[in-house]
């Protein structure tokens, strides 16, 4: 287990990079695309998204750093660190690229664009390293004193 919570940041890096790109792609469509004479960023239903992308992007982030240090400086997961970094991280690739994919509309579900990759690509880092299901109930266990098995 103990290998496990190390190298599950590198999975959370990864499902990070993922959700920053597809954000970044929306982000810069929804300043160029216009509708009814006005960026679709404009629109407040594509600004709260944005903003929620970025916030949760920005969380995972931050928890893959600590989850890393702590790897790297061989510090005790006590609270299951780098399952949190990888369960969040994870959720959040997968949030971020089906919002992408709103943003861009019809065109994000084209090949002419890299978004619908993206969302392809953040599936599966909810699932290596331990399914989603899995994190949670490693993450549960550790935080109540349960004995993880």
């Amino acid at each position: 287990m103990k290998t496990f919570e190390a190298t599950r940041p590198t999975v959370g890096a990864m499902a990070v990079g993922c959700a920053r790109a597809a954000y970044e792609y929306a982000r810069d469509y929804s300043t160029q695309r216009e509708q009814f004479g006005k960026p679709i960023g404009d629109n407040q239903g594509v600004a709260f998204l944005l903003a929620d992308m970025a916030t949760r992007i920005d969380a995972a982030r931050l928890l893959v750093w600590r989850a890393a240090w702590m790897a790297r400086n061989g510090k005790d997961f006590t609270n299951a660190e780098g399952s949190m970094s990888k369960l969040f991280a994870s959720e959040t690739a997968t949030f971020v690229t089906q919002n992408a994919l709103r943003i861009l509309g019809g065109n994000g579900y084209t090949r002419e664009y890299p978004v619908e990759r993206w969302h392809r690509d953040a599936t599966i880092y909810t699932i290596f390293e331990g399914a989603s299901e899995i994190q949670k109930l490693i993450i549960g266990r550790t935080v109540t004193g349960l004995p993880v098995r």
